[in-house]
C-alpha cells in the first residue's frame, strides 16, 4: 500500500502502508522514546493525535498482551521510519502490522522522522491527514488535513474513560512468574478515569491500596458516598479547561480536604480548578529522556512525559506551590496546594514506558493519605 501524510500547512511526505487501509486525521506529534511503541500506541493520551516515532527502528519486537496500557489503540494513526518485515522477541505474540490491521489503525513507514521532527519543534504542531491506500491523492488529504478540528477546546477526556465504576486490584507484571500481581490492598483510592493508563493503577495496587476506577463526570457526591481515603486524577487527553466537570469536583474535594494526586491531565486540572491557567504548548513534550528538576532537593530526575498543554506558572496564586519544573523549556511540572493535602505532576511517574525515577510519588501519595487520617 501507498501511504502520505499531508500537514495543514501544505507539507506532505510520502511512504509506504501498513497497519489497516484508511484516511485518519489528527494532531502530529512527535514521541523520542526508544522502546514501548505497544504503551504508547494504547495511552489513551494519544486520542486524537497521528503519532511520529522517532526512533529508528519500530516493530521489530512484536505485540505482546501485556504490555498494553489500556484496551484499545488511541492515537489516530503511526508514523515511523523503518518497519521491520520480521520481528524477534520470545514475549511476542503478533506482528505490529497485523495488530494494528485487527483494530483498525493506519501506518506509514519510510518517512523522514528527522525533517518532520524539525518541521514541528520549528513551526510548531501541525493537524495533518495520513492516508493508508492503494492510490492516494494528496490535494484531497490536506483537504481533510486544514478540516481537522484543533486539540484546543476539544475535551476529549470524558470520550475514553470507563462507562461505568469498577474496581481494580491487578498490580505490577512479575516477568519471572509471568503474570501480574493482585492485591486487594488497604488504602481506599478512587480514580477518576480521564484516560488513566492502566501502569498508573498497577503502581498503586503494589503501594498498598484498594482501587475503584471511576468515569470522568461522576458527581463529587457519588465520589464520597464511596468514602475514599484519597482521590487520583489521571492522565488523559485533550483541552483541560472545556473538562469544567472535573473542575468542579476537584474543587469540592480540596474544599473538603480529600488527598488528591493529580497526574499529566489530572494535574492541569487540580491546577486549574485552584484557580491558575493552562497554555497550549508549541509542540508538547513527548518521549521518555525529559530531565525534571525537584525545586525543594535540587534534585534532577529523567521523567517520561506527554502533554500538549502545561500550566502557567506566572499564573499561579499564591496558595499553589510550584514543586517541580523541566530543565528541557522552563516550564512547570508540579505543585502543591499550601495547607491542603493535594500534589499534583505533569509527567508520567508511572512511566510504561521510560524511567522510574518519579515512582516515589506514589508512596508520597500513600505517605499523605495517612497523615491525612491520623490528622483525622
Amino acid at each position: 500500500m501507498q501511504a502520505i501524510l499531508a500537514l495543514e500547512d501544505g507539507t506532505t511526505f510520502s511512504g509506504q502502508g501498513f497497519g489497516a487501509p484508511g484516511q485518519r486525521v489528527g494532531e502530529v506529534v512527535f514521541n523520542t522514546a526508544m522502546t514501548g511503541y505497544q504503551e504508547i500506541l494504547t495511552d489513551p493520551s494519544y486520542a486524537g493525535q497521528l503519532v511520529m516515532l522517532t526512533a529508528s527502528h519500530v516493530g521489530n519486537t512484536g505485540v505482546n498482551p501485556a504490555d498494553v496500557e489500556s484496551a484499545r489503540v488511541h492515537c489516530t494513526g503511526l508514523l515511523v521510519r523503518h518497519y521491520p518485515r520480521r520481528y524477534s522477541s520470545w514475549r511476542a505474540e503478533q506482528s505490529l502490522s497485523d495488530y494494528l490491521a485487527s483494530r483498525g489503525v493506519p501506518a506509514m513507514a519510510g518517512l523522514d522522522t528527522r525533517s518532520l521532527t524539525i518541521h514541528l519543534r520549528e513551526h510548531g504542531a501541525k493537524n495533518g491527514c495520513l492516508v493508508v491506500a492503494e492510490t492516494v491523492d494528496a490535494d484531497q488529504a490536506l483537504e481533510q488535513a486544514r478540516a481537522c478540528p484543533p486539540m484546543s477546546g476539544q475535551d476529549l477526556a470524558s470520550t475514553v474513560c470507563t462507562d461505568q465504576v469498577h474496581a481494580w486490584d491487578e498490580g505490577v507484571f512479575d516477568l519471572a512468574q509471568g503474570r501480574f500481581g493482585r492485591s486487594e490492598g488497604g488504602r481506599h483510592v478512587v480514580c477518576y478515569d480521564f484516560g488513566v493508563k492502566r501502569n498508573m493503577l498497577r503502581l498503586l495496587v503494589d503501594a498498598g491500596c484498594r482501587i475503584t476506577v471511576v468515569p470522568a463526570k461522576t458527581p463529587l457526591e457519588e465520589v464520597l458516598a464511596l468514602a475514599p481515603d484519597g482521590v487520583l486524577l489521571s492522565n488523559g487527553p485533550g483541552d483541560p479547561e472545556p473538562c469544567d466537570y472535573a473542575i468542579t469536583a476537584i474543587r469540592g474535594l480540596l474544599e473538603r480536604g480529600v488527598p488528591t494526586f493529580g497526574i499529566c491531565l489530572g494535574y492541569q486540572l487540580l491546577a486549574l480548578a485552584a484557580g491558575a491557567r493552562t497554555v497550549k504548548m508549541k509542540f508538547g513534550h513527548h518521549g521518555a529522556n525529559h530531565p525534571v528538576k525537584d525545586l525543594a532537593t535540587g534534585q534532577v530526575l529523567i521523567t517520561s512525559q506527554n502533554h500538549g498543554f502545561a500550566v502557567d506558572e506566572g499564573s499561579l496564586p499564591d496558595h499553589v506551590i510550584p514543586t517541580h519544573r523541566s530543565l528541557f523549556d522552563g516550564t512547570l511540572q508540579g505543585i502543591r496546594i499550601k495547607g491542603k493535602p493535594a500534589m499534583g505532576f505533569q509527567g508520567h511517574p508511572e512511566a510504561s514506558p521510560g524511567p522510574h525515577d518519579l515512582r516515589g510519588l506514589f508512596a508520597r501519595f500513600v505517605e499523605m493519605i495517612e497523615t491525612a487520617d491520623e490528622r483525622g
